[in-house]
C-alpha cells in the first residue's frame, strides 16, 4: 500500500496575523476575514451547523452528488489527479474517487495535521491510489508546489465543494477563479468542479445563518475569543450579539457582530471605542444565479460549463472545463 505524501507550506506568522486583524478592526466598518472563524472550536461548531434543519446546504449538495454522480463521471476525465480544496475530513471527495476513477488525490488544507488522519484512512480504502496532503493557505489564490511532482500530461480536477466561493466578493471570486484556472495546468480534460449556493427567499437565507438553537451565533461569537488569543485584545462575548441579514443589492448574506452597548476594546498598543449598535462584519455568503456564475467562470478563463442542480434548484454543482 502506498503511503500519503505530506507537504506543509503554510507557516503561522503571529505578527502578520495580528497586523491583518488589527487593520480590519480599525477600519471605519470593522471587519475580519472569515478564515478566523475556524479555530478548533469554530470548526466543530461549523460541523454542528451543517446538521441544523435551517442549514440544508450540505445535505442538498450530498443529495445532488448522489443523484448526478453517474452523469458527472461521463463528463469528467478518468485517471485524473483530484485536487481537493479545503479538504478537511476528505469525506466529500472520498465518496467520488472510486466512481470518478481518480488517478491521484491531493488534499489541500491550511494544515496537513488537520487532514492527516483522514488521508491515512482514505489511503487504506484506496491502497493503490497515490495521495498527498498539502498544507497551504489558498484563500489568496492557489499555487501548487513542484514538490507534488504533478505529471504535466495527467488531467487535473480541482474540487471546491460546499459553496465556500460565496465568502468572496464577486471581484475577489474572479481573481481566485483565475488562479484555479492556472492551477488546472495544460493537460487536456482538466477543469474545476465547484459547488455554488443559489439565491432563495431572504427570510429563509437569514434563518440559515441565525438558527433557533443559536449554534451559528456561538460560531460567530467564538471569533472574539479567537481574536483575543491572536492579538491580546479584551473582547467580552457578553458585549456582543450575532446578526444575520440578507443584502439584496449584493446578493449575499452578511454575518455581523453588533455591540450591545458602547464598549471599549483594547489591545497592546491600541484600542477602539465601538458605539452601541456598531458592528464587526465577520463573513459574507454570496448567493448566485446559475447564468451569473457561469459568466464568472468564463471571465476567469474557463472554456465551457456543465451544470447539475438538485430537484428544487437550491444548489448547483458546475463542471468548468479549462
Amino acid at each position: 500500500m502506498s503511503e500519503p505524501q505530506f507537504i506543509q507550506l503554510y507557516q503561522h506568522n503571529a505578527t502578520a496575523v495580528a497586523q491583518e486583524l488589527l487593520l480590519g478592526l480599525s477600519a471605519p466598518q470593522a471587519f475580519t476575514s472569515p478564515k478566523y472563524l475556524y479555530d478548533a472550536l469554530g470548526s466543530r461548531l461549523f460541523e454542528a451547523i451543517t446538521e441544523l434543519p435551517e442549514y440544508d446546504l450540505t445535505r442538498t449538495e450530498t443529495q445532488l452528488m448522489r443523484l448526478h454522480s453517474a452523469d458527472m463521471a461521463k463528463h469528467l476525465p478518468s485517471g485524473a489527479c483530484w485536487i481537493d480544496l479545503g479538504a478537511g475530513n476528505c469525506e466529500k471527495a472520498g465518496r467520488l474517487l472510486g466512481p470518478m476513477q481518480a488517478g491521484r488525490y491531493v488534499a489541500v488544507d491550511i494544515s496537513v495535521d488537520f487532514v492527516r488522519q483522514a488521508l491515512d484512512s482514505l489511503q487504506r480504502q484506496h491502497p493503490g491510489l497515490r495521495m498527498a496532503g498539502l498544507g497551504t493557505d489558498f484563500s489568496g489564490g492557489l499555487e501548487l508546489p513542484e514538490a507534488l511532482a504533478l505529471a504535466p500530461a495527467q488531467p487535473r480536477v480541482l474540487f471546491y465543494p460546499g459553496s465556500s466561493i460565496g465568502n468572496f466578493t464577486p471581484e475577489q471570486a474572479l481573481d481566485f477563479l483565475q488562479s484555479l484556472h492556472r492551477a488546472c495546468g495544460t493537460a487536456a480534460g482538466s477543469g474545476l468542479l465547484i459547488g455554488v449556493d443559489l439565491i432563495k427567499d431572504a427570510a429563509e437565507l437569514e434563518a440559515a445563518y441565525d438558527d433557533m438553537l443559536g449554534v451559528t451565533a456561538a460560531f460567530d461569537l467564538n471569533l472574539l475569543l479567537h481574536i483575543n488569543r491572536l492579538v491580546g485584545s479584551d473582547f467580552s462575548v457578553r458585549d456582543w450579539r450575532h446578526l444575520s441579514r440578507f443584502n439584496a443589492d449584493q446578493s449575499r448574506v452578511e454575518m455581523h457582530l453588533q455591540a450591545r452597548q458602547t464598549v471599549r476594546v483594547q489591545w497592546p498598543g491600541g484600542e477602539r471605542l465601538f458605539a452601541q449598535g456598531e458592528t464587526i462584519h465577520t463573513e459574507n455568503a454570496c448567493k448566485w444565479r446559475v447564468p451569473g456564475f457561469e459568466a464568472l467562470l468564463l471571465s476567469a478563463g474557463f472554456a465551457s460549463t456543465r451544470v447539475w442542480t438538485d430537484p428544487a434548484q437550491r444548489f448547483a454543482v458546475l463542471w468548468a472545463a479549462a
